[in-house]
């Protein structure tokens, strides 16, 4: 897993080239909504990039994690089908589904039954190199979210700049990035961590957390400003030196969301010693969040080295599915 970490810019820079090669047909289908549907290191990207674009595609994008698509979805949806797998439960169940609703599908995968679905039926779909966990491959099944919203019109191709620079801000800051992110694990270590970020940023503060708890084997929460301050800021009452706070900050948060934060940090340390900011680097949201996302994912893994536990394993899953497997 940390050489699969470490290639991280590496992996951006191959998904470009896969996202200029790839073959896709054109649709005439003048589309009300996208439904982007994956589950944990397949989904992530979906959650992510959707905040990317949030303001420059003009029909809404909804992201699910579950075996069904909301009700709307009809013959003028575009449903995004993600699954590094090509075999996640959920995602083949969603894809069914998304067939009997006649939406358009295209697909994002190594391949897999979707994959398989994919060529048989004659869909658009984006193949991603496979044999590895699917929460290392996020370079990968995000951009490729992007290439598509490109290929159906939703979006221009800015974002390969904007990719090129954050794996060029990455590459220059590395140093950096490693000695901050082994301070925050050695911080963090013997806590709860608790993740906060401003609300458009919420998919990467998700994707700290999801890589904590698999590759860290660590209970982790996370919430987003100015939501926060609506509910579990009261909850802080209770709050202790169990719990660790980590608060992912960008230039281009929010600036009354700004405000909070430093409110907040003065209530949150009342009870609690450990507040850490962790800001991002970069020129635009999606140089600052892929900044963010690789910091995290170094995070995890000095965590999993610190705690002396494998950051690839997943015994807990496998034992999930294969209880899962016992009773169809």
């Amino acid at each position: 897993m940390k050489a699969l970490v470490e290639a991280f810019p590496k992996h951006l820079e191959e998904a470009i080239a896969i996202g200029r090669s790839a073959q896709l047909k054109k649709s005439e289908t003048k589309f009300e909504n996208i439904v982007i549907s994956g589950l944990g290191g397949s989904g992530i990207g979906g959650k992510i990039v959707s905040q990317w674009v949030a303001d420059l595609c003009k029909i809404p994008i909804i992201c699910t994690s579950d075996y069904i698509l909301p009700g709307f979805v009809n013959e003028k949806t575009l449903v995004i089908i993600s699954s590094y797998s090509g075999d996640t439960e959920e995602t083949v169940a969603a894809m069914e589904e998304a067939f009997s609703k006649g939406a358009e599908i295209a697909c994002i995968t190594s391949g897999g039954k979707i994959g398989k679905i994919a060529g048989e039926k004659g869909l658009n779909c984006i193949t991603i190199p496979g044999g590895n966990p699917p929460r290392s491959m996020f370079g990968y099944s995000a951009i490729q979210q992007l290439y598509m919203l490109a290929h159906y019109g939703f979006i221009g191709m800015e974002f390969e700049t904007s990719i090129q620079n954050a794996i060029q801000t990455m590459q220059n800051n590395m140093a950096d990035l490693r000695a901050q992110s082994l301070d925050i694990a050695k911080k963090i270590v013997d806590r709860i961590p608790v993740l906060y970020s401003e609300a458009m940023y919420e998919g990467v503060t998700i994707r700290w957390r999801q890589q904590i708890n698999e590759n860290s084997k660590m209970l982790c929460s996370h919430h987003v400003f100015p939501e926060m301050n609506h509910n579990e800021l009261v909850g802080w009452t209770g709050g202790d030196n169990r719990v660790a706070v980590v608060i992912l900050r960008n230039e281009d948060d929010h600036k009354r969301s700004q405000m909070r934060m430093e409110i907040c940090k003065k209530l949150m340390g009342e009870k609690c010693d450990t507040i850490i900011e962790a800001w991002s680097k970069g020129g635009d949201k999606i140089e600052r969040s892929l900044y963010l996302v690789h910091l995290g994912d170094w995070i995890s893994i000095d965590l999993a080295e610190l705690r002396n536990e494998d950051a690839v394993a997943i015994p807990a899953i496998i034992f999930l599915k294969g209880e899962l497997a016992k009773m169809q």
